[in-house]
Order: structure tokens, then C-alpha cells, then sequence
């Protein structure tokens, strides 16, 4: 099939390869005059030009998907609008590019990018290291592989001082993927030429160089079209008595076809690899490019269908979330089943031990509650009456973390249906509705479960059983007295902790294994507890939260005593760290337990309120210390019976309700919602998305059929020789240009062009390529100043 093959593959792929053009201007490579043009900086912004082979001519940006432009002075004010929006009007720059494809039947297939010149000076909004970012931006595009940079300069500047060519050597030093590009031509003065440079003898390139001349600034005012300029081009390299014997190797035509024919020879060598990743793209996309196509958007059975298998695979969603059977792990944080799990078994208990009141409080009440019971007797008993006040109070407390429980439940639940209906995305209308409904029957649950916890509550209120088997009574306290050793010694928890506050003088901090019981806090060196490094008793003591270290990744708490003794050794306070915000919560929780209760922020010290001066006798002090017992006996009693039908409830109530109510009920109440039809209207993004697949699909079905009939004698044009290119080391390194040749002493050489027929340049800021020129006889297409050259992957 030869090189026709090889052409109809291009379109498919050539957006994988570009030419980044850096230099003064762009290069004439279309027959359309659409690129912006003006003094000082005009490309703010990259430029990916992909030019396409077709029978018509049209174009058409990223940014603007489906919208096509035939009038290409549409096409410029495009370019600069969208430059503006993103940089804004005063001279900014961004290195998001502008994605612009355009469409005819005179153009070969490339794709070109048009980079920012070099600026060294900032003006208007640039920033002060504007020459430092857009050099950035332009390394970013001709340090790939892919890229062919075309390094274009002046005939009328220094050579060898070029920006240009020392960017492409710093990233190509082979000179694999640099063609020069010599501009202004005509420009030169009478007398002098580039042949020796064009025949690539003076400052050789291994790519060699190839002369064009472009509009001037007055051909572009006088609105001269780019088919009279390329045939005034032709004419000029056949006329001129230097560049007529290569005048079939010069010119923007010749330019295009040598950048075409390198996007050939580059994918003609990656054709193997090529041929890999393609079919394994469109073996990613089969299956569901398969459902696309059989989609019809308007069929009312298919709707139907759709619907039914939505609403199933949102109740499985659904359920093995809560149950933790589902096929999608959350390896991040805690969601679904796992979390309402941890809310009943440690957030809700901690809830129930944190609520306990401050032991002097209590024990004042307790001894008020016995005095008013007393009246003005002295009684000899220790009252019942007192002891069932108490534990009402208590009981009405319990209250607020119950609430707290189901609304942690309630709103892991709300956030499952949110995950759950992520797959309905396609449909808007429809995931809407479906949380709608399924949210408003968790919260009408919600109510009845609370009602239902209150009347638990209640019923506890409504009588106090002190026949329970757990609970000591009176006549059991003076035994649970004697016993009161056994719990003491008892183990609440053991883990690892880190103690922050030892000094570097001391080893900094270390990490210990911690035992806690009723009565004291241990440490040892490690797990196997053979070697106690420290034990502390528990009187006294109080924990505060500490802020988490800017420079520490581990959260932390601290442990200090309420009559300002030290705790371990000379410190005041003992400052302990964990992995996580949890494990915390966990060890407060276990403090707790043992009675170790949290600092009350704002509080007064024990001097404030009338109980200064309170003193009990030591017979009321007996009965205080006696109902206190059995209140945290009886208390201990509720506390585990709502641990227990706390869970029992909420599952009941809500979790398997909700459950119930989407496998049996959301279906009819989406029928009874509304219009069938809207529900299953699909969302913008999901029409792009099957039309994308689609596209895609099409395409790379026909790059493989497209590979396949192409013939391995593909014309391919080798590349050229290497060449001694030191001299654009030396040129650039130090600024000075060599020697001109003693063959072509009146022939171009670096340093000795001027300006213009008969005028010297006027002193001006150098670009990437040279001095900066923005006289009416600039090139043809918008000039460029202080252009970035360009680069073309291959």
C-alpha cells in the first residue's frame, strides 16, 4: 500500500506527535492567516495546532467541543479570547495550552505548537521571573523524545548566538531532531546571502537548514493571500542567483513535506509498539463500546429495563455496604457497616463512661440528697429514697448519648446512600429522586427510633430494680467492700504508647508497652511486661488533650495531677502519643473507666461555691460513701442494658428497615414519583461519554486496519550523517561568533547581517533567536516577537 497507508494512519495518531516551533515568528504552514500578531509578547499561552487532511476547511477548539468555525478571523479572536481568559488582558502568561485542530484539504497532516518568546524583562502582569518561566513551558515540550524542534532564526541575526539552537543543543546534543529554519531572506542586504549556512557548510546542523520567506508586515496590511506569498517565495528562491540551485529544497512547501515525512519515519519505527498499545486500548474499550451500540436513548423497554437493574444493583450496593460483603474495599478510612459497628462498640460506650459527673459534685449531692431526706431529724439509716434520686438523675443522663448514637447512625447511613448511588450518575434525575426517597424514610426511622430509646430511658425511670443479681444492695456492700481488691486489680486495657516529654538529654522520646487497671498506670519496655520501667498510681489524676505537633504526625494526650504534684519524675505531666485520632479516643475511654476523668475547661477551682467550707460528720460521710457504691453498682446495671438494646434498637428500627424498604418499596415509590421517562433521562457528560467511546472504538479499529495494509517498503528517508556541531556550544557558551568563511567572504555570518535593504537594525531586546524586530518588514504570518523555537514530535 505504500506511503498511502502511511497517510490515512496520521490523522489517527499524529496528535501523539508535534513540531514545537520556537523562534521569532510561526512559520507559513497553512493557507489561512488566523494566528494573533502585534508588538511585544502576543502567544501568552501554547498553541497545539494540529492540522488534518480533509475535504473541507474548518476548525475547531478543545475548548469549544462541537462548535465549528469556517471564518478563521472567528478563528484568531477565538485565541485571544481564551488567552485573556485564563492570563488576562495586562501581558500575562499561562502554561495551559490553547488546543486548536484545523481542517482542509491544503494543509499536510502535522500537529505544530506555538510556544511564548523568551522575555527577560517583565511588563504589565508578568511575573519577575517571566524569562525563567516561559522557559520552563518550553522545555516541557521539546525535551520529549517525540518532538522535532524547529530552530528558527533571522538570516539577519547572529547565528550563532542563537537562543533557539542552544535550547535544542542543551536537549538534543545528537542533533537528531533539530532542523534549522532561516527567515528573512529577502531582508538581507544587497551584496551578502545565507548559501553557505542553506547548504548547511557554515554552522552545520545534522538536520541541515531550510530557507522560507514570509509576508511582510505590508503584504499583511495590504491583505495579500499566504497562495500569492508561497508562489512570490517560489519565485524568489528560483530568481535569486544564490539559492537557485536549491531552490527545490527551500521554501514552505519543502518544509512542510520534510515535517511530514519525519512523523512518517517516527511512526513507521514505532509501528510494532505502536500496533501493541492500540489493541490493547480498543480491547479495554470493546465491551462497553458493545453495550453503546446497542443503546437506543428512546426505547421506553429499554428505560424500563435500566430502571429495574439500577434500583436491584442499588439495594445489593446497599446492603453490602452495611453487611461488608461488598466488592469494593475501602482501604482509607472506616464507611458503611464497619463504621456504625465502631459507633456502637466504642464511640457510643465512650459516650455513656465520659458522661459521668465529677466525684465531689456527686458526693455533695448525695450527702444534700440525705439531709433533705432527714429534714430536721437526725436519721439513724441510710435512706432509700436518697439513693433512688441519685440514681434518677443518673439515669436522665443517659439520655443525650443515646440521642447522639442513633444521629452518628442516621448520618452514616445517609452517607451510604450517597456512595451507594454513585452508579446512578449517568441518570441525574433519577439519583436524585432515589436519595430523596430513600433519605426521607431514614429520617421518618430516625424518629421512631428515638421515641423508642426515650421510652427506654423511661422505663428504666419508672422503677429501680434493687433485686437485680448484679447489683450488691445493702446488705451485699460490706462483701463488695472486701472484694473491691479484685477490681482493683483488674486490667482495662494494655497497648503501645510513645511518652513525648522526655527530654534528648534523656533519650527523647521512647515507646512503651502500657498496662491499665483500676488503680495505676504501668509501663514496661516491652510487651513481654517482664521489665517495669515505671508505675503510676491513678489518685488524682486527670487528663487534658494536647495540640498535635506541627513537626509530629502522632496525636497525643496528657495525664497531670489535680494538686499540681508531679506525675513521673520532674514532670508535672505525662505527654502520650498515638498513630491515630482513634487509638486516643480509645485510651480516654479506658481512663475513664479506671476513674481517671477529663480536665473540665472553665470550671472554677475546688474552692468555688458554697461546698468551700462543706464538712460532713463521719456517720453521713459512711452513708455518702454507701450510696455512692451503689449507685455506680446500679449504674453499671443500666449502663450495660443499654450498651446492649441500644444496638438491638437501631437495627431493628432503622438499619433493617431501610434495608427492606429499598428492596421492596423504592421501586414502586420511584414509579409513583413521577414521569418514568425524566427519570431515566441520561446526564450531558454520559452522552459525551458513550459518543467519546464510540469515537474512540471507530478510530482505533481503523488505525489497526489502517497498520495492517501498510507496506513494510514505506518510503522512509534516513537520517543524515552526524555533523561537527561543536561550534553551537562555543558560539553559545561565550557569545562570540567564528570566523565568516574565507570561500563566501560577502555571504551570510554570524554577526554581520543587517537589518534591512540598505539599514542597519536598530538596536532592539534579543529573542530566542535574535534581536527583537517588529519593523513593517517583518516575515509573513503574524510576527512573533521574542518567539520560542519550534519544536515538532516526531
Amino acid at each position: 500500500m505504500g506511503n498511502r497507508g502511511m497517510e490515512d494512519l496520521i490523522p489517527t495518531v499524529c496528535t501523539r506527535y508535534s513540531v514545537t516551533v520556537y523562534g521569532q515568528q510561526w512559520l507559513c504552514v497553512f493557507s489561512r492567516d488566523f494566528l494573533p500578531r502585534g508588538s511585544g509578547i502576543v502567544t501568552r499561552r501554547p498553541l497545539v495546532l494540529q492540522l488534518i487532511t480533509a475535504n473541507t476547511e474548518w476548525a475547531e477548539f478543545l475548548h469549544c467541543k462541537g462548535k465549528k468555525f469556517t471564518d478563521f478571523d472567528e478563528v484568531r479572536q477565538e485565541i485571544e479570547a481564551e488567552t485573556d481568559r485564563v492570563t488576562g488582558a495586562n501581558k500575562g502568561i499561562s502554561p495551559v495550552p490553547i488546543n486548536l485542530r484545523v481542517y482542509s484539504p491544503n494543509v499536510l497532516n502535522l500537529t505544530l505548537i506555538d510556544l511564548p518568546g523568551i522575555t527577560k524583562v517583565p511588563v504589565g502582569d508578568q511575573p519577575a521571573d517571566i524569562e525563567h518561566q516561559i522557559r520552563d513551558m518550553i522545555m516541557q515540550f521539546i525535551c520529549r523524545e517525540s518532538c522535532l524542534i524547529l530552530a528558527v532564526t533571522p538570516a539577519n541575526t547572529d547565528l550563532a548566538n542563537s537562543d533557539a539552537l542552544k535550547l535544542a543543543k542543551d536537549v538534543d546534543p545528537q542533533g537528531q531532531r533539530t532542523i534549522g529554519v532561516i527567515t528573512k531572506l529577502d531582508l538581507m542586504d544587497e551584496g551578502t546571502d545565507a548559501r553557505d549556512v542553506l547548504e548547511n557548510k557554515l554552522l552545520p546542523l545534522r538536520r541541515g537548514y531550510i530557507g522560507v520567506v514570509n509576508r511582510s508586515q505590508k503584504d499583511i496590511d495590504g491583505k495579500k493571500d499566504i497562495k500569492a506569498a508561497l508562489a512570490a517565495e517560489r519565485k524568489f528562491f528560483l530568481t535569486h542567483p544564490a539559492y537557485r540551485h536549491i531552490a527545490d529544497s527551500m521554501g514552505t512547501p519543502h518544509l512542510q513535506k520534510v515535517l511530514n515525512q519525519q512523523l512518517t519515519n517516527h511512526i513507521r519505527d514505532t509501528l510494532p509498539a505502536f500496533r501493541s498499545k492500540l489493541q490493547s486500548q480498543l480491547l479495554s474499550l470493546d465491551r462497553e463500546a458493545e453495550e453503546y451500540r446497542q443503546y437506543r436513548p428512546d426505547d421506553p423497554s429499554r428505560k424500563t429495563k435500566a430502571l429495574l437493574q439500577m434500583v436491584q444493583q442499588f439495594s445489593v450496593d446497599f446492603e453490602k455496604r452495611i453487611e461488608g460483603s461488598g466488592d469494593q474495599v475501602d482501604t482509607v478510612e472506616l464507611s458503611g457497616g464497619a463504621k456504625i459497628n465502631r459507633i456502637f462498640h466504642e464511640r457510643f460506650p465512650f459516650e455513656l463512661v465520659k458522661m459521668e459527673c465529677d466525684e465531689k459534685e456527686m458526693r455533695r449531692e448525695i450527702s444534700y440528697a440525705i439531709k433533705n431526706i432527714h429534714g430536721i431529724r437526725t436519721g439513724l439509716f441510710t435512706p432509700d429514697m436518697a439513693f433512688e434520686a441519685i440514681v434518677k438523675k443518673q439515669v436522665v443522663k443517659i439520655k443525650e448519648p443515646c440521642i447522639k448514637c442513633i444521629d452518628l447512625v442516621v448520618q452514616e447511613l445517609i452517607n451510604t446512600v450517597r456512595q451507594c448511588s454513585d452508579k446512578l450518575d449517568s441518570f441525574p434525575h433519577l439519583r436524585e429522586e432515589t436519595e430523596r426517597i430513600v433519605t426521607t424514610h431514614i429520617r421518618d426511622r430516625e424518629s421512631r427510633a428515638k421515641e423508642q430509646v426515650l421510652l427506654l430511658i423511661d422505663v428504666q425511670l419508672a422503677y429501680i430494680n434493687t433485686n437485680h443479681e448484679d447489683f450488691i444492695g445493702f446488705a451485699k456492700y460490706r462483701v463488695f467492700v472486701f472484694d473491691a481488691s479484685l477490681f482493683l486489680r483488674q486490667v482495662i486495657r494494655k497497648g503501645w504508647l510513645t511518652i513525648n516529654n522526655i527530654s534528648i538529654m534523656k533519650g527523647g522520646a521512647k515507646e512503651y508497652w502500657f498496662v491499665l487497671t483500676a488503680e495505676s498506670l504501668s509501663w514496661f519496655k516491652d510487651d513481654e511486661e517482664k521489665e517495669k520501667k515505671y508505675m503510676l498510681p491513678l489518685d488524682n489524676l486527670k487528663v487534658r488533650d494536647v495540640e498535635k505537633s506541627f513537626m509530629s504526625s502522632k496525636h497525643m494526650f496528657a495525664i497531670f495531677n489535680t494538686e499540681q504534684r508531679n506525675v513521673f519524675k520532674d514532670n508535672r505531666f505525662l505527654e502520650l502519643a498515638c498513630d491515630t485520632l482513634e487509638e486516643v479516643e480509645s485510651w480516654r475511654a479506658s481512663l475513664l473507666r479506671a476513674g481517671v476523668y477529663p480536665e473540665r475547661a472553665g470550671v472554677e477551682s475546688e474552692s468555688s461555691g458554697p461546698s468551700e467550707n462543706f464538712s460532713m460528720d463521719p456517720q453521713l460521710e459512711r452513708k455518702v460513701e454507701t450510696i455512692r457504691n451503689l449507685v455506680d453498682s446500679y449504674m453499671a446495671i443500666v449502663n450495660k442494658c443499654i450498651r446492649d438494646l441500644m444496638p438491638k434498637s437501631i437495627m431493628h428500627l432503622m438499619i433493617n428497615n431501610v434495608k427492606e424498604f429499598i428492596n421492596a418499596e423504592l421501586l414502586a415509590q420511584l414509579y409513583s414519583a413521577g414521569d418514568q421517562n425524566a427519570l431515566m433521562d441520561e446526564s450531558q457528560e454520559q452522552v459525551q461519554r458513550r459518543e467519546e467511546v464510540l469515537r474512540t472504538h471507530h478510530a482505533l479499529k481503523e488505525a489497526l486496519a489502517i497498520i495492517g495494509d501498510i507496506s513494510t517498503t514505506t518510503i522512509s528517508t534516513p537520517l543524515p550523517p552526524p555533523v561537527d556541531n561543536s561550534w553551537l556550544s562555543a558560539g553559545a557558551g561565550s557569545r562570540r561568533s567564528p570566523p565568516p568563511s574565507p570561500t563566501a567572504p560577502r555571504r551570510m555570518s554570524a554577526g554581520q547581517r543587517p537589518a534591512g535593504r540598505g539599514a542597519p537594525v536598530p538596536p532592539s531586546r534579543p529573542g530566542p533567536l535574535g534581536p527583537l524586530n517588529n519593523s513593517a518588514d517583518s516575515p509573513q504570518v503574524p510576527s512573533r516577537p521574542n518567539r520560542a523555537p519550534p519544536s515538532i514530535p516526531r
